[in-house]
C-alpha cells in the first residue's frame, strides 16, 4: 500500500462515517418537514383586489401519516364560505385535496364534514391534523384520490398545492397562497 493511502485510511474512514450519519440525519429530518403559504387576493386566480390576508403553516410528518397544521384568514370582504387545500401549480386552478373549514352554505363532503370546523368571518383561526381520512380527492383528471396522503405529501413538498379562501363575493377564492416547502 501506498504511504498517501496509508495516511488517508483514518481521515477518509472518518469523513465517510460522518457523511453517512449526516445522510440518516437528512433521512430523519425528511420523516418531518414544515411547509407554509401566505394568502393575498393577488395570488389568485383571476387576480382578486382585497385587503384580505391569511397564512397556513403545516408540520408534515411521514412516520406518524399526519399534517399537523395552524391556519388563519383576516380581512375578508364578505362571509367566508369555504377554505381548501388544492392541487395546482402556481397560476393554476386545481381541485380540492383537503377541506379547511366550511359553511352550511358550502358544507364538506359526507366523509370529512364531521372533521372539517366552520368558516367564521370576516377572519378566523383554525389548528388541527390531517390524515389519510382529510384526503378527498381531487380524482378525475388530477388522479389523487381520496385518503392518498402520500400524493398528498408529494404535491406539499413539490409545490404544486395552494391553500385559498372562498367567500360570498368572491366564490371562487379571495384569498390564496402557494404551497412552499422550501425543498422544490
Amino acid at each position: 500500500m501506498s504511504l498517501k493511502i496509508r495516511q488517508c485510511m483514518l481521515p477518509c474512514a472518518t469523513a465517510l462515517v460522518l457523511v453517512a450519519g449526516f445522510g440518516m440525519a437528512q433521512a430523519g429530518k425528511d420523516g418531518e418537514r414544515s411547509v407554509a403559504a401566505r394568502l393575498a387576493g393577488f395570488q389568485e386566480v383571476p387576480v382578486v383586489s382585497t385587503t384580505g390576508k391569511g397564512e397556513f403553516k403545516g408540520k408534515i410528518n411521514t412516520q406518524t401519516g399526519e399534517i399537523s397544521y395552524e391556519f388563519s384568514y383576516a380581512d375578508l370582504q364578505s362571509e367566508v364560505r369555504q377554505a381548501h387545500i388544492h392541487l395546482g401549480q402556481r397560476s393554476v386552478n386545481g381541485g380540492i385535496m383537503v377541506w379547511l373549514c366550511q359553511s352550511a352554505a358550502n358544507p364538506a363532503p359526507v366523509a370529512v364534514t364531521a372533521t372539517t370546523p366552520l368558516c367564521t368571518s370576516p377572519g378566523g383561526t383554525f389548528s388541527g391534523t390531517i390524515t389519510a381520512a382529510s384526503v378527498v380527492g381531487p380524482g378525475a383528471a388530477q388522479q389523487l384520490g381520496a385518503g392518498e396522503f402520500d400524493e398528498l405529501v408529494a404535491a406539499l413538498r413539490a409545490g404544486v398545492a395552494y391553500v385559498n379562501v372562498h367567500t360570498v363575493t368572491s366564490p371562487g377564492g379571495e384569498i390564496r397562497g402557494q404551497v412552499d416547502s422550501g425543498h422544490h
